[in-house]
């Protein structure tokens, strides 16, 4: 039985960091991953993947229909498999420095598929039937999540695929239907519509992405819109039969009606996750779920004694960076210090064109809790970087108390907003108000001018850039 101070179940965001953070305290680690490779869904078949193909496919786009205006001729072409090769070498890279970090900090990589077996005692079956027992005076849950199913709609990875498929599609589809109007549809909808498919969303709600704000969410829908993207909302998919060559749907509408059916040559199936939590072992301890499969915790420490669970296997919203940042603060309190994540700053991103980035409330949460507020805003159409670069779509929207000005919420859809959402983050951080925004100084001419302009828009001194 080997024996450590802290085993981690997971390679994911929250277990690798998590690992690498032990290592960095002293603490004797084991970080135990069933996958080839460490990174987890994010960085093997997720976030990172799906951000090459989006640039790769964004490049493309701008090359066949926005070059000839800036003047410059030329007649791009497709290469599918190489655009995925080079997909696959970033992510390849990635975690192969995931793996050198490991070893610089002393982490022990654990192979195989880990549960719990008991207070303090971690299992792990590698892919060979063989079996390790771990001892640990803490032990961490880090399994992340998997892609959520759909009655009557059967994930093949053929013709109907999951977030992980739609990474890997043989060709450009004719056509294709996305099921589910969140992150994960819109943005994978939108590579295969900039590589040439037509895409159609359908959404059970009536609105696209819940959660977000509404006027920022509207936007983007008009956006997507003008793009090529089609929206069918308030619709319900009841069923799907797989021909040779594609897809028959079955969609009804939610208020009542008729059933009609959409053909595709391929369906996308993204109405979001769920925890991974079967299979752990957390009866061996003594810990049950949730009915939607969560695990309770307070200060990242579950029911169990010396056994913590982080990221998408706990409440909030399911984000590399959130599970990041309670892997960090979690092995920081098992080692004795402070650990602390403000779970009100998680910042959500969008990388579809244009971007969406937000951080704290929607005006609908403020008036759903009586918050008095104040709104500045600014369009990108009068920033003049954007406007030279032509990316005048979007806006950025601040959100401060009517009383003590401090900044409540930012919502952004814009160009390159993703890198942007970060300066409100640290400035709500340190309680910051609209004015501390609006009297900094921000350099010109760039695209970051309109967080200023925003802020001086709450007290209605903005200038035009």
């Amino acid at each position: 039985m080997a024996e450590y101070d802290v085993v981690i179940i997971g390679g994911g965001p929250g277990g690798y960091n998590g690992a690498i953070r032990a290592g960095q305290l002293g603490l004797k680690v084991a970080c135990v991953e069933s996958r080839e490779t460490l990174g987890g869904t994010c960085l093997n078949v997720g976030c990172i993947p799906s951000k090459s193909l989006l640039h790769a496919s964004e490049m493309f786009e701008v090359a066949r229909k926005d070059f000839s205006g800036l003047g410059i001729e030329v007649t791009p072409t497709l290469n599918l498999p190489a655009m995925m090769k080079q997909k696959a070498d970033s992510v390849g890279q990635l975690t192969k420095g995931i793996e050198f970090l490991f070893k610089k900090n002393k982490v022990d990589w654990i192979k195989g598929e880990g549960r719990l077996a008991g207070p303090g005692k971690v299992e792990v079956t590698a892919a060979d039937g063989s079996r390790t027992l771990l001892e640990a005076k803490s032990i961490v849950i880090a399994t992340g999540s998997r892609p959520s199913p759909l009655a009557g709609v059967e994930v093949d990875q053929k013709r109907i695929v999951d977030s992980t498929g739609a990474l890997v599609l043989p060709e450009v589809p004719g056509s294709l239907i996305v099921i589910g109007a969140g992150v994960i549809g819109l943005e994978l909808g939108s590579v295969w519509r900039r590589l040439g498919a037509k895409v159609t969303v359908v959404e059970f709600l009536d609105r696209i992405t819940p959660g977000l704000d509404q006027e920022t969410a509207k936007t983007l829908q008009r956006s997507l819109t003008r793009q090529g993207m089609s929206f069918q909302l308030g619709a319900k998919v009841t069923g799907a039969a797989v021909r040779a060559d594609g897809v028959d749907l079955t969609v009804e509408p939610v208020a009542g009606g008729a059933a009609k059916t959409l053909s595709a040559d391929y369906v996308l199936l993204a109405i979001g996750r769920q925890p991974v939590t079967t299979d752990l072992g957390l009866e061996s301890v003594g810990l049950t779920t949730d009915k939607r499969g969560f695990i309770e915790t307070d200060h990242f420490r579950t029911a169990a004694a010396g056994i913590y669970a982080i990221g998408d296997v706990t409440h909030g919203p399911m984000l590399a960076h959130k599970a990041e940042d309670e892997a960090v603060a979690c092995l920081e309190l098992i080692a004795g210090k402070a650990g602390h994540v403000n779970y009100d700053l998680i910042p959500n991103v969008i990388y579809t064109y244009p971007e969406v980035a937000s951080v704290g409330k929607t005006e609908e949460e403020l008036k759903a809790a009586g918050v008095a507020y104040k709104v500045g805003k600014f369009a990108f159409s009068a920033n003049s970087r954007a406007k030279v670069n032509h990316e005048g779509d979007g806006f950025v929207k601040v959100l401060a108390d009517a009383t003590t000005d401090r900044v409540l919420g930012v919502h952004m859809i814009g160009p390159s907003v993703s890198e942007m959402i970060g300066e409100y983050c640290v400035a709500m951080e340190f309680a910051a108000s609209s004015e501390d925004i609006a009297r900094t100084c921000h350099p010109h001419p760039t695209r970051s001018e309109a967080l200023r302009q925003a802020a001086m828009g709450v007290e209605g001194w903005t200038m035009q850039s």
